[in-house]
């Protein structure tokens, strides 16, 4: 999934580079460059950007970041959490084909008990909203889990956003029909999970900067690995204890998750107060309208959403569709497991091919995901064997990690390393629209048509054009560029042009400075 976000690896990474503290100095000469020329964290001489030296001018020690320390276990309690949300999100089509069986229209009315034929004709329609409102409302989340996390820091984020997932969840094991399940699973369990998310990335970015690639791998590892096992561990806490009490044991993965958020012990300052003490930022750091000027991250911003109206419907309905298929014994958690299993394999490789394809040009490898992801999709009512599934399912997951990998690596190159956080901030929102109404329209496909194969296909199309649509990244870029030298070059003729010609100052025997002609 694009818990990617690798995604928040950008907001993390933006976030070390933009809050400077005091902590031994490192030489200027060793820092990178930005891509203004100033150093990290803010400048060449180690001040944090925005603010003075002291009163006698000197400037402030830059921060080092420890690289390890307590930074592992940091490391370990956002794998967790990384593996926490995701996995219980990626494993929902499990938790689907429960949900059709125990809120049918004979079981809502206590007719009969569950499992119940349900005589509803939108059922798989209305029960797909509960997963999808979930995932949405993650990355819907999103940009205002950036500005509290600035305002209060990531622990008190965190362990706030565990707390409200907890109520939620546990809250949901007691609902005995869907209204109330949109709710407590759809919006308070995955409004906390979003909190709780969010702050886990950006606290690597404290502990980490050297080795930060690889700690962003294996904390997003975490994810994979849990939807490897949770499928398995769902599936058999369904058949023995029923739906409402698996929802209570996964209750637990909250509450563990609520304790590792304690161990956000920040090293930073938080960038949230003002200068004169207060909490408030100034408008133009909780809002950054800078992004929207490049033409280049408009494209991606509008390509990005356009491509996953399909992205979340296999998550959702193939279980189901493998059930109606293959029937009940077939063992459709393999799918997922297989999905999980390269999604991680993906990241890896494909965030090391990234690292040898300069530029802009990385959006090509997102255009590639998302054509074999389109494909695939489209695959999925073609397969008449489960081999056949098997396979589709590890493509897909190969490029689903190819797509999440290079989400920062594209957003640092569209708009800077200042600009990354919020760029991909409000791309994550603007994201959650086509992943909640994907996978209803392709319940209400299914429960119109008979079969789900109508809607794979469909689900099929918007990764293709939104592929298409971001292969202009590259030109608006060259385009931009070209603007730039010209103005570049403009420039310099009209200073070179504001001397007589010939005409250079040099210094007088006096020391005076005097304006003597060239001979040629």
């Amino acid at each position: 999934m694009t818990e990617g976000t690798d995604p928040e690896r950008a907001a993390a990474a933006g976030t070390s580079t933009a809050l400077p503290a005091e902590g031994p100095a490192r030489k200027a000469e060793d820092q990178p460059l930005d891509e203004d020329g100033s150093r990290e964290n803010g400048g060449s001489r180690g001040t944090p950007p925005g603010s003075a030296g002291g009163a006698d001018g000197a400037a402030e020690p830059e921060f080092v970041h420890p690289e390890g320390g307590w930074g592992w276990v940091v490391m370990l309690a956002a794998m967790w959490c990384n593996g926490s949300v995701f996995g219980i999100q990626n494993s929902f089509g499990i938790l689907f084909v429960s949900l059709l069986e125990e809120f049918g229209t004979g079981a809502d009315s206590g007719a009969c008990t569950p499992p119940c034929v349900s005589q509803d004709e939108d059922l798989k329609f209305k029960t797909s909203w509960v997963g999808s409102l979930s995932m949405g409302m993650i990355f819907f989340c999103s940009p205002v889990v950036s500005i509290f996390t600035d305002l209060f820091g990531c622990r008190m984020t965190a362990v706030a956003g565990a707390a409200v997932g907890l109520v939620g969840l546990f809250a949901s094991s007691f609902v005995s029909s869907l209204g109330p399940m949109y709710f407590t699973y759809g919006i308070v369990f995955a409004c906390g999970c979003s909190f709780a998310y969010q702050p886990s990335l950006v606290i690597l970015g404290h502990y980490f900067k050297k080795r930060l690639g690889l700690v962003n791998g294996m904390v997003t590892a975490g994810s994979s690995v849990f939807t490897i096992a949770l499928p398995f561990l769902m599936s058999q806490l369904l058949q023995r204890l029923g739906l409402h009490h698996t929802l209570r044991v996964l209750c637990v993965f909250m509450l563990l998750l609520l304790l590792a958020s304690l161990t956000y012990k920040p090293l930073l300052p938080q960038p949230g107060r003002s200068k004169s003490g207060g909490r408030c930022p100034p408008m133009s750091k909780v809002f950054n309208v800078k992004i929207w000027k490049s033409l280049g991250y408009r494209i991606w911003a509008f390509g990005i959403p356009a491509a996953l109206y399909g992205y979340f419907v296999p998550y959702v309905h193939l279980m189901k569709h493998v059930e109606e298929k293959f029937g009940k014994d077939a063992n459709k958690e393999v799918l997922l497991m297989c999905i999980g299993i390269t999604s991680g394999v993906g990241r890896l490789i494909f965030g090391r091919v990234a690292d040898y394809v300069p530029g802009v040009n990385k959006v090509y490898l997102q255009v590639s995901s998302f054509v074999v992801i389109g494909l695939m999709s489209m695959m999925i009512p073609l397969c008449d064997i489960f081999g056949g599934l098997i396979a589709v399912c590890l493509l897909m997951g190969l490029f689903d990690g190819c797509f999440i990998c290079i989400m920062a690596p594209i957003a640092f190159e569209l708009v800077g390393s200042q600009n990354v956080s919020q760029a991909i901030g409000f791309l994550l929102g603007m994201m959650s629209v086509p992943m909640t109404v994907g996978p209803p329209i392709a319940g209400f496909l299914r429960d119109r048509l008979g079969s789900y194969d109508v809607a794979f296909y469909l689900a099929g199309i918007p990764p293709l054009i939104g592929g298409a649509v971001l292969c202009f990244i590259p030109w608006a870029e060259r385009r931009k560029r070209r603007q730039q030298q010209e103005a570049a070059g403009d420039t310099a003729e009209k200073m070179l042009g504001a001397k007589p010609n010939g005409a250079f100052p040099v210094e007088g025997a006096g020391g005076e400075k005097t304006d003597h002609e060239s001979a040629v």
